[in-house]
C-alpha cells in the first residue's frame, strides 16, 4: 500500500541522489532554496494547536492542520535543551509538509523555513505532485523511538526515529474519500536525519533516508 511517509521518503532519497550526482554531497549554499518557488514567502498561515508555541524568540511560520490528520511525538523532552531543540524542529518541519499537502498551498507551508538542501528540493517537488493529485491523508501517525546526537560544533546533529503509518490513510483532498489501508511491516519505518543549525537558531532538515519494513521499528 502508498502511505503517506513512504511516498515523501521515497521522493527526498531520490532528490538527494540527483543532487549528488550533479554536484557532489558538499551542500549548503543557497541555490536550492532560491529555485524554489515561494520558498521565502513571508505569507504565515494561521496558528496550530497541534504545533506548539515557540518560546526561543524566533519568528516562526505558524502551522495548522485539518483535524483529520494527527501526529503524535513521544519522547519530546530528553532533559538537554539542544536536543530537544532538534526534536521540536523536526516535529515543525514534518508539519509544514502535511500542512502543504492538506491545504494544497505551498506558498503558505513553512517548508522553506525548515528544509534545505536536498531535503527542501525533496519535500517541494513531493508536496507539488501530491497537490497535483489532490492527494492527502487522514489518520494519525506516530513518531517513537527518537534519539539525538548532537556534534561537538553543536551546530549539526543526526536525528534517528521510528514511525507508525499503520493508522494514517491517503485521501482525496477535494473529495475526502479514504483509499484504505493495510497493516504490513512495511507500515513501520526507521529514518535517518541530518540536521544543521542555520543563523537564526533554527534546526533545518538537510537529509532523510530510510528503511522501511526495519526490524527496529516492528511492534
Amino acid at each position: 500500500m502508498n502511505r503517506p511517509a513512504r511516498l515523501v521518503t521515497a521522493a527526498l532519497t531520490a532528490s538527494a541522489a540527483l543532487l549528488l550526482n550533479a554536484c557532489g554531497s558538499g551542500g549548503g549554499d543557497e541555490s536550492s532554496s532560491d529555485k524554489i518557488a515561494g520558498a521565502d514567502s513571508a505569507e504565515k498561515p494561521s496558528a496550530s494547536p497541534s504545533v506548539s508555541a515557540s518560546a526561543d524568540g524566533i519568528d516562526r511560520p505558524q502551522i495548522k492542520l485539518p483535524s483529520d490528520m494527527k501526529m503524535v511525538f513521544e519522547g519530546r523532552q530528553t532533559g538537554d535543551a539542544t536536543k530537544d531543540a532538534v526534536l521540536a524542529d523536526n516535529e515543525r518541519a514534518e508539519s509544514t509538509v502535511w500542512q502543504a499537502m492538506a491545504s494544497g498551498d505551498m506558498k503558505k507551508s513553512g517548508m522553506a523555513f525548515y528544509y534545505t538542501d536536498n531535503a527542501l528540493v525533496g519535500v517541494y517537488e513531493y508536496v507539488k505532485g501530491a497537490i497535483d493529485k489532490k492527494t492527502s491523508w487522514a489518520g494519525t501517525l506516530r513518531y517513537f523511538d527518537r534519539r539525538v546526537t548532537v556534534f561537538d560544533d553543536k551546530k549539526s546533529a543526526a536525528l534517528t526515529y521510528c514511525v507508525d503509518e499503520s493508522k494514517a490513510d491517503l485521501k482525496n483532498r477535494e473529495t475526502n474519500k479514504l483509499q484504505g489501508t493495510k497493516t504490513t511491516p512495511d507500515s513501520y519505518v526507521f529514518y535517518n536525519l541530518g540536521l544543521k543549525k542555520n543563523k537564526d537558531g533554527v534546526w533545518q532538515t538537510w537529509d532523510v533516508t530510510e528503511d522501511r519494513g526495519s526490524q527496529k521499528c516492528q511492534p
